[in-house]
């Protein structure tokens, strides 16, 4: 008999943007008993993982891609046949592209679903009209173009922060250890949530006519409503995980 596919998920980026994924794969599933959700498996082992942006701007050595596919692996072992990353910088292409090798060279089967493209897709098939998208990330995000490039490529025009916006607001909100959503996740800081509230309005006041919170910190940060303008791209991807293994029990939008 063929055993069920289990959805995996890549914890530790940061450890509650796994748990936040986790939750909202539940928000998605059509149940109503615990026997109907579906199963999952998460592995947070950030303390094995470095930091992504970190990487990216030069000041840590380690590629953190060879340490997410590790728990690709050990995910794949414990019977995961799909899996997603809850973290937008884990996706920017020096680290996306060295993981996918690392999958590739050790013939692993496991599927990992890409963040930034499941957001997109969101995008096009939950708001028809929208034209002009604008996205917060981290800082190593913004500087590679992680989702101004992909807004571009699907025909949306994309909105992008002032770099002072981006440094002083976005950056800060998500890293400063004395009030940063990375240093107090549970609850948030009102003064990190001020500074994405903020940022937001900034995007708008530019013409943004969609924002995605491009950053897994950030939904932690300001409730996002489902079926609004604000996209949560955790939420998009956890709909792309039901839709590639049990597409019978994912919510409609």
């Amino acid at each position: 008999m063929k055993s069920e596919p289990i959805i995996g998920v890549v914890g530790g980026m940061g450890p509650y943007a796994g748990l936040d994924l986790v939750s909202k794969i539940f928000g998605e599933t059509v149940a109503a008993t615990d026997q109907e959700h579906l199963p999952v498996a998460l592995l947070s082992y950030g303390h094995r993982i470095p930091d992504r942006t970190a990487y990216v701007l030069g000041r840590v050595p380690d590629n953190p891609g060879t340490a997410i596919a590790d728990v690709l692996v050990a995910l794949e072992s414990l019977g995961a046949t799909v899996a997603g990353m809850p973290c937008n910088s884990a996706h920017m292409p020096p680290i996306f592209d060295a993981l996918t090798r690392r999958l590739r060279a050790g013939g692993h089967s496991i599927r990992l679903l890409h963040l930034i493209g499941e957001t997109i897709r969101y995008v096009r098939d939950a708001l028809p009209g929208i034209r002009k998208v604008g996205p917060l990330s981290t800082l190593g995000s913004f500087r590679l173009g992680l989702y101004e490039k992909a807004i571009r490529a699907a025909g949306f025009k994309p909105i992008m922060p002032s770099v002072a916006v981006q440094t002083d607001l976005v950056d800060r909100a998500i890293y400063d250890p004395s009030f940063g959503i990375k240093a107090h996740s549970a609850p948030v800081t009102a003064r990190a949530t001020a500074m994405v509230l903020e940022s937001m309005e900034h995007l708008r006041q530019r013409g943004a006519e969609a924002i995605i919170l491009g950053c897994t910190e950030l939904p932690l940060a300001v409730e996002v409503p489902s079926g609004g303008t604000v996209i949560d791209p955790a939420r998009a991807l956890a709909r792309a995980l039901i839709r590639e293994t049990y597409p019978g029990k994912l919510r409609p939008l």
